[in-house]
């Protein structure tokens, strides 16, 4: 191991490869026998596809999770759900500070690529944090939703405790595997499982850095930073207008919200706004939406949540600050000033990187997917979309994908969720600094 690791020199090098392993140890898992309900084996892509859409925490399932698993097949995908939210380098990470009570260099540069710690100094301490914070809020919603399904659904103690532990994981960790056949419609009315869900999705995707800055000091709004404040601004805007948009486009939709009452299809607009930032849950038949209601959501999924969190996409934060490079340019100012701090040319390179990478990456993947299936653009293009931001909800059209479309979904979960940069920079065998400068030359632009 130490001598794989020497070989490993880039730390996002290290990222990619502790994926690739928990998703083929994960593989392995579920294709044992006693992984599915009827004792067989679920084939090697099976087990491949639900690994990868568990690791990756997208929830996008080729079969159903409640009756084709076993209960061991269950629990291998939380436990997958639970490794992939709080990320390789960070279990890690803290394995290693158990173990040895200390973190070397290296660890440390390695936990860093994956919680996003911007002080090596503070990996430690931000590595026991997330951990823990993690823990705690999905300790929280599990006895909500135990409390809920023992009491208001007839479930025993123990099936209620196994069915809240399972979907408090699933929720914070932005996964969406479900233990019901029809995922969460069956609770489209109920506000304490489809509230709860949303506050633990929304939670875990805002991202560890924001999160814990808002606990220090919530009371000072004007001591946040920059990232707080453009992940807390574009968050709150995108689930407003996207609860606003797909609230009003199903209201008389007699498949979706048109036989629910006025209160419940706030409730349900809004359910389905927040699933979009990754989470993959629904608790309305996307399939029955108007594809103008596909194309919000889409729109959605490709945001994603916030950074270092167990969200995807390119991310709240990255599509804030291309709404401030634009704005910028529009005024003709030659820096992009955010408040009164001014934004790293670095900054802006790497969020039109990772935007660019991302919208070709969809558009060759949906052309591909195009080519080897059956279906329309909108449901191809919303699977891509959905698959690459994480997000996992589906149209209806996974089981129904070629076996090669299926590796194709995985390709895009797994780049998705470690995103194009990072996959990128993983694959690169060296760092490059040019030491010169070439004569510059004016181009036209538009």
């Amino acid at each position: 191991m130490p001598a794989v690791l020497d070989r490993l020199r880039h730390p996002a090098q290290v990222v990619v490869t502790g994926f690739g392993s928990a998703v083929l140890v994960g593989t392995a898992l579920l294709a044992l026998p006693f992984a599915t309900a009827s004792g067989e084996s679920a084939g090697w892509l099976t087990a491949l596809f639900t690994a990868t859409s568990a690791v990756c925490v997208t929830g996008l399932t080729v079969v159903d999770t409640v009756s084709h698993w076993s209960v061991f097949g269950e629990v291998v995908i939380a436990v997958l759900i639970q490794v992939g939210g709080l990320g390789i380098m960070t279990l890690a990470t803290l394995f290693t500070v158990l173990v040895t009570g200390r973190i070397g260099l290296r660890a440390r540069l390695f936990a860093q690529a994956e919680t996003k710690a911007l002080n090596m100094a503070d990996v430690r301490r931000v590595v026991r944090d997330v951990v823990l914070f993690s823990l705690a809020c999905e300790s929280l919603a599990a006895i909500v939703l135990t409390a809920r399904f023992a009491t208001g659904y007839g479930e025993s103690f123990g099936r209620a405790l196994y069915l809240g532990i399972f979907h408090a994981v699933s929720a914070f960790n932005n996964a969406g595997f479900a233990l019901w056949p029809d995922n969460l419609t069956r609770f489209v009315v109920d506000p304490w499982v489809c509230l709860t869900i949303a506050a633990a999705v929304i939670v875990g995707g805002l991202g560890f850095p924001v999160v814990f800055e808002l606990l220090r000091s919530w009371r000072r709004p004007d001591r946040w930073s920059l990232l707080t404040r453009i992940t807390l601004t574009v968050t709150a805007v995108l689930l407003a207008a996207g609860t606003v948009a797909l609230t009003v486009t199903e209201w008389s939709n007699p498949a979706t919200l048109g036989p629910l009452s006025g209160p419940a299809k706030v409730l349900a607009g809004f359910f389905a706004a927040v699933m979009p930032r990754t989470a993959g849950f629904n608790s309305l038949d996307i399939a029955q939406m108007y594809p103008s209601s596909w194309l919000v959501t889409d729109s959605l999924m490709l945001v994603g949540g916030g950074s270092a969190g167990t969200a995807g996409g390119i991310k709240v934060t990255t599509f804030g600050l291309l709404a401030f490079v634009v704005w910028a340019e529009m005024r003709g100012e030659s820096r992009v000033n955010i408040g009164h701090r001014r934004l790293p040319e670095s900054a802006q390179r790497q969020a039109v990187s990772l935007v660019v990478l991302g919208l070709c990456l969809i558009a060759v993947s949906t052309y591909t997917l195009l080519v080897l299936t059956p279906h329309s653009l909108d449901r191809v293009l919303f699977e891509v979309i959905s698959a690459f931001g994480t997000a996992g909800l589906s149209t209806g059209i996974t089981a129904d994908v070629t076996p090669a479309g299926h590796l194709l979904l995985v390709l895009l979960m797994f780049t998705g969720r470690l995103g194009p940069l990072t996959l990128g920079s993983a694959l690169a065998l060296k760092e490059r600094t040019r030491r010169y400068e070439l004569p510059e030359e004016q181009v036209i632009v538009g």
